[in-house]
């Protein structure tokens, strides 16, 4: 087994489709589309391709540390108490364990994810 891996970006493969859970749903209808890639330590690091369509929720990481970096479409961030951030394709961000906010999804997103819990 290679401990080197590739994010395919355009995943061929049937993703795992979801919904926001209506407790953080803010507005509109979001769908959400995973297509997991790897995981390591025990599952404790995952990493893959995740694409969501407009809406807004909340967003809780509570322990859990995500690094992200879009590959297509706007997306638009507020952390509690602070001014909202826009990201577009080419972008990269890390929301921080114990980070509270709203994700609202502008345009159609696709992200490549590396989750820490």
């Amino acid at each position: 087994m290679s401990l080197l891996v590739t994010i395919d970006t355009n995943p061929s493969s049937e993703p795992k489709h979801s919904k926001c859970p209506p407790e953080r749903l803010l507005e509109g209808d979001p769908s959400f589309k995973t297509w997991a890639q790897d995981a390591s330590r025990g599952d404790t690091i995952k990493t893959g391709v995740w694409e969501a369509t407009p809406g807004v929720n909340r967003s809780i990481k509570g322990e859990t540390l995500e690094f992200c970096h879009i590959i297509s479409g706007v997306i638009e961030l507020t952390e509690e108490g602070q001014e909202p951030r826009i990201f577009r394709a080419g972008d990269s961000f890390v929301m921080k364990p114990g980070y509270v906010g709203t994700w609202k999804t502008i345009e159609t997103v696709r992200k490549i994810y590396v989750v820490v819990s």
